[in-house]
């Protein structure tokens, strides 16, 4: 298959969410399953490949320069129901090479160490390594050499795909990461570009990934898999040809992701001249213009969910400047705000929730407003206080133990709530520290572009503090919304305002109480506030609409892109957070070996059972045979049938009650159940 054909058939996925990756996992099971390269009959057949790695590897075992893996050279071969070419036939690493290989050299021998960065997850990338005596690096690490083949075998590594062909290596040999699983082929007549092609296909990774073991975070493919896991082998000739198609097409890949690359550059160039065209309107019928234009256009220059947010967040500017609403007749009551919270202020310092402090001058306002609105220091219109510190010391002192609020927890309009801790105070400090419905939240510090981040607590905790990392806010006067407070903070000029005051030092960043007190708060009149604040829910759920439009589009083309390598290869590439999808079924006692089968039979199944005394439940051997399950019942049917495997059927008596089944003492019992029914 030439680049332009499979092009013509397989390019439109790659216009899918992951459209590319899907590409490449069709191509390497392509390469594996005799489907890119035409078969020449004068090549012969690959079982004369077989024959010569068997003669080559028993006279090395009688030169003693062959490492045997004794425990698994007894184990049958199981190859899938899996179609290959006439000259093909199925094989194991186990018999075309060495496993994980050891090197011989002196200990002044000069060798690469390669760690786990070094290996690409890239097609056909070299590796990397640093040059080093072979003694430093010959215990306790990965052994390899040119024409080895390596892949990587901890998660996320193995399922990120990290694997390379060993070539370049300046000194021939080397060592590296003990997380490496690694083949030596010991004729060329097994090409190690072919073999690192089957260990980057779906043929191999996805049952691979079924078969990991260990906790999560740290699962490894073993050994066993590694090396028995069946491989399809082509004659030798073949092997080189489909190596070549597979880097023609995989470099088609390469451009077509530079082409995406491209065109989302462009996209999003696009998207922000727009959007500066409607930043920059000075008139409601400006904006719409923009607006109207933004609409007409909108699928050219949308094309992830987080486009949306770009639209989002100016329109949140242009309400923050007075452009998403009409003017107000009535004037700006600014200095009943400011009464209301001299009045607030004074009833702190009587409780003694606060103490006696100079008003803060406002910072130089350098945003341009509507010339009917305020402009006003936020300490001149809310009461700011800090929260409390860790770690003090109460003795003889009442205390009791509270949850409080940390930055982590207050996010830009909302609070994650689901990690809340838990801090002592003493019983007297908590009417000063806990919040309250409608209090502001603002926080302190954080990376430099989270500093600022404002949330309205609407309750639902009891007796909630917060840190002093995050300050609360409360405003007293019913002509300045809460929600107004917040859009000013959470926008563009808020973040601008807070990203250039603070104090930043690597990747963190820092504001304090003067700072916010300070900050030139814009008061339009309250009914404009809530005229703004209407209109930009309204065009913010359109924008909710559009996303969620997106989300469906992207999702969709992402199935029909796995569906597509599904349907051509037989195997399912979606990647799940479980590595084995659980079963809508449950078969609920052992099987048991019935009639030992020949070698030659593909009776998976019964060789399981045979390995383990004859008899295993059903849901183990189900996860050692490592497909799906519907793969695992039609398996299990056909080995039943050939009486491989005792047949777990049965006849309900009559008398036996519906719902969950009551089943007769004795049977050999591997019946379905429906698990709602369990």
């Amino acid at each position: 298959m030439d680049a332009q054909k499979f092009l013509a058939e397989f390019g439109h996925m790659a216009n899918a969410p992951g459209g590319i990756e899907r590409l490449r996992e069709l191509i390497y099971q392509f390469a594996v399953t005799g489907r890119l390269a035409p078969q020449q009959t004068e090549e012969g057949d690959a079982s004369l490949v077989l024959e010569r790695v068997a003669q080559i590897k028993q006279q090395l075992i009688r030169e003693k320069r062959f490492k045997r893996t004794a425990k698994l050279e007894s184990e049958t071969l199981m190859a899938p129901g899996i179609a290959l070419p006439e000259s093909w036939c199925w094989s194991r690493l186990l018999d075309l090479g060495e496993i994980n290989p050891r090197n011989d050299a002196e200990e002044d021998h000069a060798a690469t160490f390669v760690p786990m960065a070094a290996v690409s997850e890239k097609h056909g990338q070299l590796l990397g390594g640093e040059v080093t005596r072979w003694g430093a690096i010959s215990k306790g690490y990965t052994h390899f050499a040119n024409g080895d083949v390596l892949i990587a075998k901890i998660t996320p590594c193995f399922e990120n795909g990290k694997a390379a062909r060993v070539t370049g290596l300046q000194h021939g040999i080397g060592a590296g990461s003990t997380e490496f699983h690694v083949f030596r082929p010991i004729t060329e007549d097994v090409n190690p570009a072919y073999v690192y092609l089957f260990l980057r296909s779906p043929l191999f990774r996805v049952r691979g990934q079924a078969s990991m073991t260990g906790t999560a975070g740290q699962k490894r493919l073993t050994t066993d898999y590694f090396a028995l896991c069946a491989m399809p082998l082509p004659p030798k000739g073949e092997q080189a040809r489909i190596v070549a198609k597979v880097d023609e097409l995989m470099a088609l890949c390469d451009r077509l992701e530079k082409q995406h690359q491209d065109r989302r550059k462009l996209q999003n160039a696009l998207r922000r001249s727009t959007l500066r065209a409607l930043a920059s309107a000075e008139s409601p019928h400006e904006l719409q213009e923009s607006w109207t234009r933004l609409q007409a256009h909108f699928g050219s220059l949308v094309f992830e969910p987080s486009d949306v947010e770009d639209v989002v967040a100016e329109l949140k500017n242009l309400a923050v400047r007075g452009l998403l609403a009409t003017a107000s007749s009535a004037p700006v009551d600014v200095e009943r705000i400011k009464s209301d919270s001299s009045v607030l202020r004074a009833e702190y310092m009587t409780a003694g929730l606060m103490r006696r402090q100079k008003l803060v001058d406002q910072v130089e306002n350098v945003v341009s407003y509507p010339e009917h609105w305020a402009v006003t220091a936020f300490d001149e219109v809310a009461v700011v206080i800090g929260g409390v510190t860790k770690g003090r010391n109460f003795r003889g002192r009442k205390t009791l133990v509270c949850p409080y609020l940390s930055v982590a927890n207050v996010q830009r309009g909302y609070f994650k709530l689901t990690s809340l801790k838990s801090i002592e105070i003493a019983e007297d400090e908590l009417t000063k520290y806990v919040v309250h419905e409608g209090d502001l939240l603002i926080t302190e510090g954080g990376d430099w572009d989270k500093v600022g981040r404002t949330a309205i607590w609407r309750g639902g905790v009891q007796n909630c503090l917060h840190q002093n990392h995050v300050f609360k806010a409360r405003v007293s006067s019913d002509h300045l919304l809460n929600e107004w407070v917040e859009l000013v903070f959470n926008s563009g000029v808020g973040r601008d305002y807070f990203a250039g005051a603070s104090k930043q030092t690597t990747n963190l960043a820092s504001i304090n109480m003067t700072q916010l007190r300070g900050f030139p708060l814009p008061v339009p009149p309250l009914d404009e506030q809530r005229r703004i604040l209407k209109n930009l829910a309204e065009l913010t759920a359109l924008c909710n609409t559009w996303r969620d439009q997106i989300d469906k589009k992207s999702a969709l083309s992402a199935l029909l892109a796995s569906s597509v390598v599904a349907s051509l290869t037989g195997i399912n590439v979606e990647k799940n957070e479980e590595a084995v999808k659980a079963p809508k079924t449950e078969l609920i006692a052992p099987l048991r070996l019935g009639t030992l089968p020949d070698v030659k039979d593909l009776a998976p199944l019964a060789i399981l059972l045979a390995r383990n005394q004859g008899v295993m439940s059903s849901r183990d051997l189900w996860q050692r045979f490592g497909g799906e399950i519907d793969a695992f019942y039609a398996q299990l049917k056909t080995e039943v049938a050939h009486g491989w495997i005792e047949d777990p059927s049965y006849e309900l008596g009559k008398k036996a009650p519906q719902g969950p089944r009551t089943y007769p003492e004795g049977a050999l019992v591997a019946k379905m159940k429906i698990k709602q029914e369990a």
